[in-house]
C-alpha cells in the first residue's frame, strides 16, 4: 500500500458579482478573492475551478424573472452553476447605504434551499468608508436567511483601499477561511446529515431536491379539480336500519 496521501477532491468556486461598470471594481475584488482561494487550496493539493455569474449582463433577464416568476434559460443556467458550487464568492457594489438592487433581485430568485450550508465569502465595494458596515448589516443576514455559511471575514473596498496592504491581508484571511472549510467538507456533511429536516421548495433548483413535477400524483380528486377536470361523486350507501 502506498504511503502517499490520497489526492484532494477538486472543488468548484462560483463568483457572483453585480458590478455594471467596465472595468468593474466589484468584479476585480471578487477575482482577487477567487485567486487567493485557489492559491490557498493549491498549497494543500486541492485544485479549484472558477465559474462566474456576471449579473450586469443578466439585468433584463432577472427583471423578467421577478415580474413573471419564471426563469428564462440564461437565469436558469446561473442557478445551475450555483447548484453545483462547492463555495460562492458574492460581491456587490453599494449604492446609497445599501446593496445593489440588481444583486438583491437575483437573490430573490434563488430557491431558499439552494445554498444550504454552502460556504460564502461576502464582499462589497463603495465610494467611501461610510458604507463599510453594509456587508455585515445587509449581506450577512441575507445569506443567513438562505442558510449558507458566510465566512467570518467580510470584505469591503473603497478606491483608496486598492493600494493598501490591509486589503490584501483581509482578502488572504477570507480566502484561507474558505479554503479550510472547503477542505474539511463540513458544508456538505451538514447538508447531507440534515437535509430531511429543512423545509424545501417544491420543484426547486437544489441538486438534492427530492420532489419535482414527476412526483405529483395527478390522479387524485384534488389534482383532477385543479387541472380542470371533475372529481367523482362518492355516494353514501344506505344503512340497513334506514
Amino acid at each position: 500500500m502506498s504511503d502517499r496521501p490520497s489526492p484532494a477532491v477538486p472543488v468548484t468556486l462560483v463568483v457572483v458579482d453585480a458590478g455594471v461598470s467596465d472595468p468593474s471594481s466589484t468584479r476585480l475584488l471578487a477575482d482577487r478573492i477567487a485567486q487567493k482561494t485557489i492559491d490557498a487550496l493549491r498549497t494543500t493539493g486541492t485544485t479549484a475551478t472558477v465559474r462566474s455569474i456576471d449579473l450586469g449582463s443578466l439585468a433584463t433577464d432577472i427583471a423578467q424573472g421577478i415580474v413573471s416568476g419564471m426563469l428564462n434559460p440564461k437565469v436558469q443556467s446561473a442557478m445551475d452553476l450555483l447548484a453545483g458550487a462547492d463555495a460562492v464568492i458574492a460581491a456587490t457594489p453599494v449604492y446609497k447605504a445599501g446593496i445593489s438592487g440588481l444583486f438583491k433581485s437575483f437573490v430573490d430568485l434563488i430557491d431558499n434551499d439552494l445554498l444550504i450550508a454552502r460556504p460564502v465569502v461576502l464582499a462589497a465595494t463603495g465610494g467611501s468608508a461610510r458604507h463599510a458596515m453594509v456587508v455585515d448589516e445587509h449581506l450577512r443576514p441575507l445569506f443567513a436567511f438562505l442558510r449558507a455559511l458566510p465566512m467570518p471575514t467580510s470584505l469591503y473596498a473603497t478606491p483608496e483601499d486598492w493600494a493598501s496592504t490591509d486589503l490584501g491581508n483581509r482578502i488572504a484571511r477570507a480566502a484561507q477561511e474558505l479554503s479550510v472549510l472547503l477542505r474539511s467538507g463540513a458544508g456538505r456533511q451538514i447538508t447531507d446529515s440534515n437535509w430531511g429536516g429543512y423545509q424545501h421548495q417544491f420543484g426547486g433548483n437544489a441538486t438534492a431536491a427530492e420532489r419535482s413535477v414527476e412526483d405529483v400524483d395527478f390522479d387524485t380528486d384534488l389534482m383532477r379539480l385543479a387541472t380542470g377536470g371533475s372529481a367523482p361523486v362518492h355516494r353514501q350507501e344506505p344503512r340497513d336500519d334506514q
